[in-house]
């Protein structure tokens, strides 16, 4: 079945098997105009053209017209000279064959009808009355040859359908794996900038704290404020390492493990950022209207505040200005966070903080706008559609 299903063109050891197979055929000729009556047994000039007719099928896979166009080249006088007339027919079969096997069902007919028909008229004109009649019986073998190379041909454009549609579907699903690993990668890239920037961010102003504390009066230490930008430090590290924590989860299951993540930050850990930027120094007017929303969108606004008040308590100078909304209207989640610091974000700056936000924003169906305000400091706002809560996180 590999040898029917395998195009023969593309079959290894071809031309070594051809001449096996030209032989072979030869060796059964040979016994056929010995050992069979069929016509006279062949002269110098017979067993020459028999042979010969042979030869050409060494190259029967890559000139099939040629070639059976040679074997009718050396069978037709072989047959005008009443030689054995069934020694040659393997060798026009076999030639005849690799034409319907590699040829349209149109030109296999036509070819094959083209042979018959000079064969035909060849016996009629120098064979008796029952040559003519043996060779119609022969060419009956013809017509088989020629049903059954159609058969094999639709056969192999079947069966090679079925296999690329098979590869298809395999590099469909490698595809598919190598974009649900990306994505996977880019989540827990973003997941990773968010936590560490944002906590990193905050031990820096608290120790600057502590350090100013230390430097401005050594001899008078205010042991209160100093232990209360500890405690904040401490705290700071305690929810980095859970949340970094559960980021490494992730990273240890096998396979994509989308589905098994631990819980997500939603809109009720807002409150929690802004006095986390309270206590870096920042002056937050929070306006939190919305406290539930879809486990997905509600991760992503978390985020994007956790990020733009990063960017304040970083960029903003000290002491800013921030004001932090967050409602749901016309069927989406609304937030923004502006501020008034003297050192706005550029929006093409370095950094991955701009990029993230908008690929939460994005991940849920949703929009992100970011840039400097014409009267100073620094916007983000974004548009979340609530009916996405199933998608992205």
């Amino acid at each position: 079945m590999a040898a029917v299903n395998r195009d023969p063109r593309t079959a290894p050891h071809g031309t070594r098997n051809d001449v096996l197979l030209a032989v072979a055929a030869a060796a059964v000729a040979v016994c056929l105009a010995l050992f069979t009556d069929d016509g006279r047994r062949p002269d110098a000039l017979g067993w020459t053209l028999l042979l010969a007719a042979h030869v050409p099928l060494v190259w029967r896979r890559r000139r099939p017209l040629l070639v059976l166009a040679a074997v009718v080249a050396f069978v037709i006088p072989y047959h005008a000279l009443d030689n054995n007339h069934g020694a040659p027919v393997p060798a026009s079969l076999i030639a005849l064959y690799a034409v319907t096997v590699t040829q349209g069902p149109v030109r296999t007919l036509l070819v094959g009808a083209a042979g018959l028909g000079i064969s035909l008229t060849v016996m009629l004109t120098f064979g008796e009355d029952k040559r003519a009649a043996d060779l119609v019986r022969i060419y009956g073998w013809v017509l088989a040859i020629l049903l059954l190379g159609i058969a094999v041909r639709y056969h192999r454009r079947h069966v090679a359908a079925i296999v690329e549609r098979a590869e298809r579907a395999e590099r469909t699903r490698e595809e598919e794996a190598r974009r649900r690993v990306a994505e996977e990668r880019l989540r827990i890239a973003r997941d990773l900038h968010d936590l560490l920037a944002h906590s990193i961010t905050l031990i820096g102003v608290q120790t600057s704290v502590a350090a100013h504390v230390l430097a401005a009066d050594p001899e008078r230490l205010d042991r209160e404020a100093i232990a209360k930008s500890l405690d904040d430090i401490a705290g700071t590290c305690r929810t980095a390492r859970g949340e970094l924590r559960t980021t490494l989860d992730v990273l240890r299951e096998q396979g994509v493990a989308g589905e098994a993540r631990g819980p997500l930050p939603e809109l009720d850990g807002v409150p929690d950022l802004v006095e986390a930027a309270r206590l870096a120094g920042a002056r937050v007017d929070a306006a939190v209207r919305v406290r539930q929303a879809p486990p997905a969108v509600g991760a992503a606004a978390y985020r994007i505040v956790q990020e733009a008040l990063t960017n304040v308590v970083r960029h903003a100078g000290p002491e800013p200005a921030v004001r932090v909304e967050v409602y749901e209207e016309r069927g989406a989640l609304h937030l923004s966070v502006t501020d008034d610091g003297p050192c706005p974000v550029p929006a093409g700056g370095p950094g991955y903080g701009l990029v993230g936000m908008r690929e939460r924003a994005r991940s849920v169906g949703g929009t992100l706008d970011a840039g400097p305000r014409d009267e100073g400091g620094f916007a983000v706002s974004a548009v979340l559609p609530i009916g996405a809560g199933g998608e992205g996180e």
